[in-house]
């Protein structure tokens, strides 16, 4: 519930980002100063018990590559069509499975594979129709935002026994640093409209998203976490859809009721399996107090 709630939140991203005229480097930039102050306030009121420390390789790989998704589909978002990038992106499930297998030795089971494919089969009718031939680069800039995607989601779930709120905050804290230069480029013009954007997409769409993210990659696998954020791009026409009253094809309501029944069926077949595992402990357990 934690992912999908990330996914929802994230999913406001493009509405908000065409209400601010601003550069996007700086609309990333800014929106991470502030998500960045949001989760440090969390962190000072809410800190870790003393002489807690998160694993060094994971804090600072899963930090430097989360900064690096969003640049990277923020640029690839500029030199491809919306539509390509998206779905290219979306490719970070596949990442996460086969490098959370390697580097975890978390083993996805047949329903993250057959879920794998329902998704992408869903992404293709849901996209269908806006889908284009995006400039090369920008494709393959979005194909690598989707590994970075996938890579963050394994190095967070390396820190399952830490406390991944801390690479989400070195990834902001990253993200604003480095946007610094194009702030002063491309100054934003502040107006209360876009001041009131800003806050909400810093404080809320990504920053409490970061909270429910990290807290999710805590108790979830990787491929799991990456398949239920695949929500993520079939909420965002629905928000347009709410403002504009445009309304989706045919093609693209079937597309994401196939990707929602994929994510909710390999969701519950997980649940099931755990349950019976615990169930199997308690028993063994039992038997042999016996």
């Amino acid at each position: 519930m934690a992912i999908l709630a990330t996914a929802v939140l994230m999913s406001t991203n493009g509405l908000f980002i065409k209400l601010l005229v601003w550069h996007p480097v700086v609309i990333t930039s800014l929106r991470s100063l502030l998500a960045a102050v949001f989760l440090l306030i969390i962190r000072l009121a809410a800190p870790p018990p003393k002489g807690f420390k998160n694993p060094p390789f994971a804090f600072w790989a899963a930090g430097i590559t989360f900064s690096a998704t969003m640049f990277a589909f923020v640029i690839a978002n500029k030199l491809t069509t919306a539509a390509n990038a998206i779905m290219l992106q979306y490719s970070s499930p596949v990442w996460a499975a086969l490098l959370g297998w390697w580097l975890i030795k978390e083993k996805p089971h047949w329903e993250h594979w057959a879920a794998l494919v329902l998704v992408f089969g869903g992404l293709a009718l849901f996209f269908r129709d806006g889908l284009g031939r995006g400039a090369f680069f920008g494709d393959a800039l979005a194909v690598f935002s989707g590994l970075l995607y996938g890579i963050q989601s394994v190095f967070l779930r390396m820190m399952k026994d830490g406390n991944p709120r801390d690479a989400m905050l070195l990834a902001h804290v990253i993200s604003a640093v480095a946007g610094i230069p194009f702030v002063l480029i491309y100054p934003p013009s502040i107006t209360v409209s876009s001041s009131l954007s800003i806050l909400y997409m810093g404080t809320v769409q990504i920053g409490l998203a970061s909270l429910l993210f990290a807290y999710g990659l805590k108790r979830i696998s990787a491929v799991q976490a990456m398949l239920i954020a695949v929500v993520e791009p079939i909420l965002n026409p629905v928000w347009v859809m709410a403002i504009t009253g445009e309304k989706p094809s045919v093609t693209a309501i079937a597309g994401g009721a196939i990707i929602i029944a994929a994510v909710v069926a390999s969701s519950l077949i997980g649940k099931q399996r755990e349950d019976r595992a615990v169930a199997l402990l308690i028993r063994k357990r039992r038997e042999g107090r016996e």
